[in-house]
């Protein structure tokens, strides 16, 4: 099984390959849409802003080519983000592979923003991404905006509100959370990904 990990200019990339490694998986970090397009499985990592990351991809030809993926595809936290329309953060475009716009979280007494740390979520509707998984599993979160609940998402978080910690289109799936610094939680959503059906 072949797994690529576009290069996104995300901080978190070599942490994510080595949390693949220690389920088996060698991955290739790659921008090659070649290699992307040949993979049995991609992943879209990515740390920072939505402008940045999106002029990256773009600069690498890459927008039309993550568009266009069949095999499953997994966003991790700014790259769950970018599968969606648009972004609050700078009014910026994004792939618009999923119906929705991220918008900045509520700062309010005693909640901070960015979400910083362990949150629980909540599973909303049935996915093999969560086999094996408690009823309220927790995982590390850090961001500042977040999805609205939608017909998307597969399981939700509160922080001050409700948002998207999960969600699946078609074959593209994205954690809001960074599962590769989630501990056990993470470990088996990561493998339950290596393992989703091609098709």
């Amino acid at each position: 099984m072949s797994l690529a990990i576009i290069d996104s200019g995300g901080a978190n990339i070599s942490s994510v390959s080595f949390a693949c490694r220690r389920l088996g998986v060698e991955p290739v970090f790659t921008a090659n849409p070649d290699v992307i397009r040949q993979a049995d499985r991609v992943i879209l990592p990515g740390v920072g802003a939505a402008r940045a990351a999106m002029d990256r991809l773009a600069s690498k030809g890459l927008l039309d080519c993550i568009r266009q993926l069949t095999q499953p595809v997994l966003g991790i936290c700014l790259g769950m983000q970018l599968l969606f329309e648009s972004s609050s953060e700078g009014d910026t475009p994004c792939l618009g592979i999923i119906p929705a716009k991220l918008e900045l979280l509520t700062a309010r007494v005693g909640l901070r923003v960015p979400h910083m740390g362990w949150n629980s979520t909540r599973q909303q509707m049935t996915d093999p991404l969560l086999n094996g998984l408690p009823d309220k599993p927790w995982f590390y979160f850090v961001h500042s905006y977040a999805v609205p609940l939608g017909e998307f998402t597969v399981a939700s978080c509160e922080h001050g509100q409700s948002f998207s910690a999960i969600v699946r289109h078609k074959n593209f799936r994205g954690v809001q959370f960074h599962p590769e610094r989630s501990a056990q939680h993470g470990a088996r959503l990561l493998k339950n990904f290596l393992e989703l059906p091609c098709s």
